[in-house]
């Protein structure tokens, strides 16, 4: 059986497969839950867009946050006051500035994308 492609990152080339995005998306929700996330709580993701995106989106979906995302190009005063906006106490970046931003905010808890993996393995390589 053909595995269906689900993201195939323009950057890179690697491909996501329908199978890793559940395995990733489960994987990645234990750990948000495991920090404190609950339902109705928001959680800021600011990240670019590809499939740790799509991942990190369906975890706090499934969760049951709900999601902020903050386009990682915006400037640092910009990310600040819509840190601020959301109230959130989680964000999920990679993003040095989104970091920056965050850190006279309600955000205490921040997640990377290897925080969110556990030991879950990496997405197939292009084919």
């Amino acid at each position: 059986m053909d595995e269906r492609i689900v993201m195939v990152d323009s950057g890179t080339g690697l491909k996501l497969t329908e199978e890793q995005l559940d395995e990733r998306s489960a994987v990645a929700t234990v750990q948000l839950r495991r920090r404190g996330v609950r339902s109705g709580d928001t959680v800021l993701i600011c990240l670019r867009v590809g499939p740790d995106l799509l991942v990190s989106t369906n975890a706090v979906i499934a969760a049951g946050g709900v999601v902020w995302p903050l386009p990682p190009d915006l400037d640092t005063a910009t990310l600040r006051d819509r840190i601020h906006e959301s109230g959130a106490r989680v964000m999920i970046s990679d993003v040095r500035h989104a970091l920056d931003a965050a850190e006279e905010s309600r955000v205490r808890i921040v997640m990377s994308i290897a925080d969110l993996n556990g030991s879950c393995p990496s997405w197939a390589p292009p084919t």
